[in-house]
């Protein structure tokens, strides 16, 4: 009687309708609004020998009621057809007398992406939107770098004023460009001056860069290295 009691006060202290209303990194809502050719993000590693992997990004071609098929979009596995099932997700990260168990697709909608959830992915088209600019090492490269050619990049900087527009910010380590001897080369044209380091294996790193000028083509802006063009490029 009293494992009744107690089970009965839970539900009325935990109604089903609350429990259906939260949301929780990494678990799938309890209803997903989906349709054919809708993008989504996969939240769970369900096989890597065919590229179902946390993070991995698909378009879905059918839908089901148990189960979900649809292409991967980009990386190794890209245009690869898979099925992605209902599985049962529990969440733990909250101190209640119960664990919450969640029967769902383990897909979020995926519309647009984090940049560290980019990684990895090699895509044709790629829209960056940069409302800050980065704040660690290493992210801008991330995320200019999804794109296959640079023709497909297209880059939105909401600058607040504290940098000239159409440029951003690059935060790299000071610490990743000691002892590096390296020397400037020129272009002409459009003026393009960079970093060429001189070492036996050719090695590119590349050098100290704190605003990048984000136009088709773009460049660090440091001492020794400039830009001359009338406007930037859109």
């Amino acid at each position: 009687h009293s494992h009744t009691a107690n089970k009965s006060n839970l539900e009325e202290e935990y109604p089903t309708e609350f429990l259906n209303s939260l949301s929780f990194n990494g678990v799938p809502e309890h209803e997903i609004q989906l349709k054919v050719s809708t993008p989504v993000i996969l939240l769970r590693n369900l096989d890597r020998s065919i590229g179902l992997c946390n993070g991995t990004t698909i378009m879905i071609t059918h839908l089901g009621e148990n189960v979900i098929r649809g292409d991967i979009i980009g990386g190794s596995y890209d245009n690869t057809t898979v099925a992605i099932p209902r599985i049962v997700l529990n969440v733990t990260q909250h101190r209640w007398p119960f664990i919450l168990k969640r029967r769902q697709f383990p897909i979020r909608l995926c519309y647009a992406m984090t940049i560290n959830k980019s990684q990895g992915q090699s895509l044709d088209i790629v829209s960056v939107y940069l409302p800050k600019p980065v704040f660690s090492h290493g992210k801008l490269y991330v995320a200019v770098s999804r794109v296959r050619s640079a023709d497909g990049l297209h880059i939105l900087v909401d600058n607040d004023g504290e940098i000239p527009p159409y440029y951003t910010r690059n935060i790299v380590y000071e610490e990743t460009f000691l002892d590096v001897n390296a020397t400037t080369e020129s272009h002409t044209g459009d003026q393009l001056s960079f970093y060429h380091q001189n070492n036996s294996n050719h090695i590119i790193t590349t050098m100290p860069a704190y605003v990048l000028q984000l136009t088709k083509t773009y460049t660090p802006i440091a001492e020794a290295m400039e830009i001359d063009r009338d406007e930037p490029r859109q």
